[in-house]
């Protein structure tokens, strides 16, 4: 099956999105940390979020709607007991100012055990580098990373 690229993935924004996720795959993250911080939004307006950095992934913004699902599945309200939690996220649609807009959720359960298959096979696959990168950029996280590094050696002798 071919694998295809959403435009927004091609502007290189600084976080995750619903564009980040494969079509109907939901996405486990591992929070690092969660912190406030100015984001630049579109148009260069500057605001104060909420941002969960992810270990292996670029930064998710946390809206309030995610903040409350997050408090509710790791069971606890401070954003310190957040670290080290793994969540899992999808895409789906919400509306803004009567637009259907893309927009990341969080499941309402702590992840299961995965089945990576899937994601082992489409690593192994790459043939290049580059190839690598954006595969890596679907299905990254940090259970997959000793599979990464092992390809990227790989193709690196080649």
């Amino acid at each position: 099956m071919e694998t295809k690229t959403h435009w927004k993935r091609l502007i290189n924004l600084d976080y995750i999105g619903a564009y980040s996720l494969e079509d109907g795959k939901d996405m486990n993250v591992t929070i690092e940390k969660v912190v406030r911080e100015l984001v630049t939004g579109n148009g260069g307006k500057k605001e104060e979020c909420t941002v969960a950095y992810l270990v292996g992934n670029k930064p998710f913004i946390i809206n309030r709607t995610n903040g409350k699902m997050i408090q509710k599945i790791v069971e606890s309200p401070f954003i310190e007991d957040w670290a080290g939690k793994t969540i899992t996220v999808y895409a789906t649609t919400t509306k803004v100012a009567g637009e259907e807009l893309e927009c990341l959720r969080v499941r309402p359960s702590l992840p299961k055990a995965i089945d990576y298959t899937e994601q082992i096979a489409k690593i192994n696959a790459c043939n290049t580098i580059e190839e690598l990168k954006t595969i890596w950029s679907t299905v990254g996280c940090p259970a997959l990373e000793q599979y990464k590094n092992a390809k990227k050696d790989e193709l690196s002798k080649n």
